[in-house]
């Protein structure tokens, strides 16, 4: 497994640790009203729906939830956030896509093209990279006790797309449509589902190896420490072992 499941594991280790500092609340809380203004009902908006489960997933409290649906659906002031993409190549030749919410897009491209051009990266024009990727719904299963065979089958009989096991959990890729009905399927027969949402993913990987690796971890850290940014995905592709040397 590479790219965005390798690095998702540990952004959602690290999303625990910042949510300790209360960091991470005020990512979710923009998430969440960016995507309420597609409306407030998250049973009708899957976007607002993944941002819930998500904050509570990391103890963001059910005031803080509600304030934020309630800014994007215009029922209370706020500050007017947009959300967009970046993407370019980070070190190694690495392609990026970086999910932004942002009040000021001028003052944030600026800051984001200074992470890529310090990490020897390049910023790119729309279209340079996300060829190369397409969206998807994700979500995994815990393993415990489970059969892979059985769990085959289930999936694919559900509609999934592609299963995979990764770090002890089964990662399952399906239509971006489909992913809630799949996860009600694959719960209703018995299995622990969790981290249901959306992904980009990739068939074209680059391999990075050697010193740039520590290139790539430092700069996709300091992405991530940025308060606009709200998912990156990348096509790298690193052995668990050399990735495990610099991000523990």
């Amino acid at each position: 497994m590479a790219g965005h499941s390798q690095w998702a594991n540990r952004k959602h280790r690290k999303q625990k640790q910042d949510a300790k500092k209360g960091k991470i609340f005020s990512k979710m809380a923009r998430r969440i009203s960016v995507a309420a203004r597609k409306g407030g009902d998250p049973d009708l908006n899957p976007e607002l729906r993944v941002a819930i489960e998500e904050a509570k997933a990391l103890s963001v409290p059910n005031e803080n939830i509600e304030r934020a649906i309630k800014k994007g659906t215009g029922e209370l002031d706020g500050v007017s956030y947009e959300e967009f993409q970046y993407e370019g190549y980070a070190p190694g030749g690495v392609a990026v896509l970086i999910d932004v919410v942002s009040d000021n897009r001028n003052r944030t491209a600026s800051e984001i093209r200074h992470l890529f051009s310090k990490h020897g990266g390049n910023l790119g024009e729309s279209g340079c990279v996300a060829w190369m990727f397409a969206r998807k719904g994700r979500m995994e299963v815990d393993s415990d006790e489970v059969e892979e065979d059985q769990l085959f089958l289930d999936a694919a009989e559900s509609g999934a797309e592609d299963l995979v096991q990764f770090n002890g959990n089964f990662e399952v890729t399906t239509d971006p449509e489909e992913v809630f009905d799949i996860r009600e399927a694959l719960e209703e027969c018995g299995y622990e589902v969790e981290n249901a949402g959306f992904t980009y993913v990739t068939d074209n990987y680059v391999r990075v190896e050697g010193s740039e690796i520590k290139e790539l971890v430092n700069f996709l850290d300091e992405l991530e420490d940025h308060d606009d940014v709200q998912e990156i995905y990348s096509n790298f592709d690193i052995s668990d072992e050399e990735l495990a040397k610099y991000t523990e």
